[in-house]
């Protein structure tokens, strides 16, 4: 694969690119204060119990109280036979709903924790807007080929380790390194690994982890006891495999520290890590800022002349697919039919780098034919592949539309590099040049119909043009009726919604 890592460290806003095959696939940014908690092991304390909602707060000292369910608290009751199936390489426990499986679906949260009860759990997804973090008591602790799970009895294996020998190899050789009682996950990384390596990576997690229920054992929560590595690190163990190509990044401390990270973890590796040196800025280098703005665009133009339309929600993601300047070569359906398959790539693509979570709606081209419909299926589930989140998605339903979840850990791209707009508040749209000229009018036939006497109404240049001219006759007649004289003046700085209505007397603001 031509695939390569570039990390830009110099700034205090820390960013990491994965490119795969010319185009941006992945990007993570982490800014002073706003790091992710994913993966951070806390001794908390139980400080409210919901029975209806079969979940509790747990304070982890963080500014929210974090979020536990029923289902992912541990109990020696809980059943063995756990969904643990590892999406790529991801942390493959960090977003499982197990409510309704066998014994969780007889617990209830006040059976199992009270209030004040002290409990060790992890961050399985960070805050998000009003809520808290998500927490889990399934513990889980990632290292170069392995997951390991203390607290689980479970092997799993990535299914992107698809030789069924290597499974069978790999299976064999954790089944007697694993502690007793313990599982672990095999990452897409120990393909082709030795007992070797395999067990020093095991090593260094158990005892990772005995160092953490010492640290338990000292003293009393809420407090933080394991901190996942920071953002570099983090990628460059997750990322930084045999498919990829080179590591390039551009500080000179930070390719120093990072060279004998590789060294000490995938050795190697260690010959394809480079120090930037070039004069402009690393991503500027390599086009990605213009890919980074194409990112946060509502719309996306695909090669054939096409479009794909993302809304994000606050409960979901809607896809809408056009045909856009794409007129075809023979028929309809075969026009409408290639759209959508370069769509799906696009919508696949778009996912990961956007890293768009929980509920997706796609909205294809409707298809005539059953088989198109199906090649489109086929090709959107073998597009996700690639893709390290969890993906569950269902066939075309009766409205001709695709149903999908993706795991959902940290905010997407766009909730994470912008904000609401302060004038619409996020709707994305705002009143209308016309809309704000009557409410002009009706402003000054409510405040100053007492009043009689000379007005100035300041607005954005298009109202007041409006106000001028489609309005002229509305204005006129309000004067008359009201005695008034109006003047307006047209103010290149105020907002398109923005006016002011002054008298000699009082000002007034609308």
């Amino acid at each position: 694969m031509n695939a390569q890592l570039l990390i830009e460290a110099r700034q205090r806003e820390k960013r990491v690119a994965l490119i795969e095959q010319g185009a941006l696939a992945e990007l993570y940014v982490e800014r002073p204060g706003r790091q992710t908690w994913v993966g951070n092991i806390y001794q908390g304390r139980v400080v409210r119990v919901l029975p209806g909602m079969d979940a509790a707060f747990v304070d982890i000292g963080l500014e929210k109280a974090g979020f536990l369910y029923v289902s992912d608290v541990l109990t020696p009751e809980s059943p063995a036979d756990l969904d643990l199936e590892d999406g790529g390489d991801e942390e493959p426990v960090a977003d499982r709903s197990f409510a309704g499986r066998g014994a969780d679906a007889r617990r209830h949260i006040a059976d199992v924790l009270r209030g004040g009860q002290e409990i060790l759990v992890q961050v399985a997804k960070d805050p998000m807007g009003t809520k808290g973090a998500r927490l889990t008591t399934h513990i889980s602790l990632p290292g170069r080929l392995l997951v390991y799970l203390p607290t689980i009895d479970h092997i799993g294996i990535s299914r992107r380790l698809d030789h069924e020998n290597e499974r069978v190899r790999l299976r064999e050789i954790l089944e007697r390194l694993r502690p007793a009682g313990a599982g672990v996950i095999i990452r897409t990384a120990a393909e082709g690994a030795d007992e070797e390596a395999l067990a020093a990576d095991l090593g260094f997690l158990t005892r990772l982890w005995d160092d953490i229920k010492e640290r338990q054992s000292s003293s009393p929560g809420p407090r933080l006891l394991y901190r996942d590595l920071d953002l570099i690190r983090r990628a460059t163990r997750d990322l930084f495999t045999a498919e990829v190509d080179r590591l390039v990044i551009d500080d000179p401390d930070e390719h120093r520290q990072l060279l004998q990270f590789v060294r000490t973890l995938m050795p190697t590796l260690a010959g394809r890590v480079e120090l930037h040196g070039g004069e402009l800025p690393l991503f500027t280098s390599m086009g990605l800022e213009v890919e980074i703005a194409r990112a946060l665009e509502r719309k996306v133009w695909l090669k054939s002349g096409g479009t794909i339309v993302i809304d994000q929600t606050e409960a979901l993601t809607a896809i809408d697919v056009n045909t856009g300047r794409y007129v075809g070569k023979h028929n309809l359906e075969e026009t409408i039919t290639q759209t959508n398959l370069e769509a799906v790539k696009e919508i696949a693509l778009q996912l990961r780098l956007r890293d768009i979570g929980g509920i997706i709606i796609i909205d294809f081209i409707d298809m005539e034919r059953p088989a198109n419909r199906d090649k489109v299926f086929a090709a959107l589930q073998e597009a996700l592949a690639r893709d390290r989140a969890r993906c569950h998605v269902l066939k075309v339903s009766e409205l001709g539309l695709v149903e999908m979840t993706r795991k959902r850990v940290r905010e997407s791209l766009t909730r994470a590099l912008t904000q609401a707009c302060p004038y619409c508040q996020g709707a994305g749209r705002v009143r209308s040049t016309a809309t704000v000229c009557f409410d002009i009018l009706r402003a000054i036939e409510r405040d100053f119909r007492e009043r009689p006497g000379g007005l100035t109404v300041r607005a954005h240049p298009e109202v007041a043009g409006f106000l001028l001219d489609e309005a002229r006759e509305a204005l006129e007649g309000l004067e008359t009726r009201l005695r008034l004289h109006l003047r307006v003046e047209a103010d290149p700085a105020f907002h398109l919604e923005q006016f002011e209505v002054q008298s000699a007397e009082v000002p007034h603001d609308g």
